[in-house]
């Protein structure tokens, strides 16, 4: 079941952050309800990703992957231009931020902690699977 309800926002890209906006999204609905008191029911979470399963409690902010690899892009911002890596667009560069990956994957497994290799690791399976999906839709365009 999906019901269709409109919305208002007050920040759209295509007209800027003062400009009102209205848009129409659909609220999906599988009509299932979870009970919870004192009579509050929710839709069960079924088979949403568990994205709060990635904020580990007992790692501290500081510690945290979520947090280490914005980072991480922040630093490299300095020396390239934010977004940089989203610039990318051809299979080499698929080739080459996955073999940097490896190569990242290989040191935080072996235990090296001159850098925060984890962080790079993460940065550059993302950098991969975007650069990736980039390719893809070029060829899928044609």
């Amino acid at each position: 079941m999906i019901h269709t309800a409109v919305i208002s926002r007050t920040s759209d890209v295509t007209t800027g952050p003062t400009a009102q906006a209205t848009r129409q999204f659909p609220t999906k609905d599988s009509g299932s309800r979870d009970e919870h008191s004192p009579g509050m029911q929710r839709e069960p979470d079924g088979d949403r990703p568990g994205f709060n399963l990635l904020v580990p409690e007992a790692v501290s902010y500081d510690h945290h992957l979520l947090t280490c690899c914005p980072a991480l892009m922040a630093r490299s911002s300095v020396t390239c231009s934010p977004g940089n890596c989203e610039r990318a667009d051809s299979p080499a560069k698929v080739k080459r931020t996955r073999t940097i990956a490896l190569r990242h994957s290989i040191r935080w497994m072996s235990g090296e902690r001159d850098e925060d290799h984890a962080a790079a690791v993460v940065f550059n399976i993302l950098a991969t699977e975007t650069t990736s999906h980039v390719v893809a839709q070029r060829a899928h365009a044609r």
